[in-house]
């Protein structure tokens, strides 16, 4: 080390010194060959060790910041695993969601498929009530003075004549729909019939048409005597 080096130059100097006052000339020149020589092998070797001490610094500087990359790229990969982990589990929701989703539509397909089934079972069963009571206008018409219309949202009209004997072509008139749950249903009544609620509940459990026709021209006759 440096104060190795200096600690061995005090001590020649010294020596050299002590040899002055002990040998003559001739012996103080060999000394002083022999002294140029150690101080240029302390020199070359100070020289050596000085460069030595620089290239172990520029070793230590390397590995120093070798070591600060290495703890950046740590922090760097752990910063990209969270992040990795994240990403994955945001896939999985996602992908959940997905699942989610999927068998929800599924449902709702199977749902409206049940209604579609349900609301054309219906509609068949419409169609034939609608269709029967049409067949049955012309028989309405000749024995019981019937007038049959179809009108607005496939609402059927019934129009009685030849009940008033006062005024044959006074018209009685009730109108009939089929509601959503496949029953029939009076929406109006001229004049009104206080029996008319009773004769629509026996038809839903009879499904006897004709005789619910007769018995409204039956009630409108008894009130056109009152």
């Amino acid at each position: 080390t440096e104060d190795e080096v200096m600690l061995l130059e005090r001590e020649i100097k010294e020596f050299w010194t002590q040899l002055k006052g002990i040998h003559g000339t001739e012996q103080i020149s060999q000394t002083l060959t022999l002294r140029d020589s150690c101080k240029e092998s302390i020199k070359a070797l100070s020289e050596k060790w000085s460069k030595k001490l620089k290239e172990g610094d520029l070793m230590i500087d390397k590995v120093r910041e070798y070591n600060n990359e290495i703890l950046q790229q740590n922090q760097r990969m752990s910063e990209n695993q969270e992040r990795l982990t994240e990403i994955k589990s945001n896939l999985n929701h996602e992908e959940e969601q997905k699942k989610n989703l999927t068998d929800s539509i599924q449902q709702l397909k199977e749902e409206l498929m049940k209604k579609k089934e349900i609301i054309s079972s219906k509609n068949k069963a419409t169609e034939e009530r609608v269709e029967r009571l049409c067949k049955s206008k012309v028989l309405f018409e000749e024995r019981l003075g019937l007038e049959i219309r179809r009108i607005h949202n496939e609402q059927l009209q019934f129009i009685f004549r030849h009940i008033d004997h006062k005024d044959p072509d006074k018209p009685y008139v009730f109108t009939l729909s089929i509601n959503e749950q496949g029953d029939y249903e009076v929406t109006s009544c001229t004049p009104p019939l206080d029996c008319i609620a009773e004769f629509q509940l026996k038809v839903r459990e009879t499904n006897n048409f004709s005789a619910f026709v007769a018995n409204i021209r039956k009630a409108f006759t008894a009130l056109s005597y009152k």
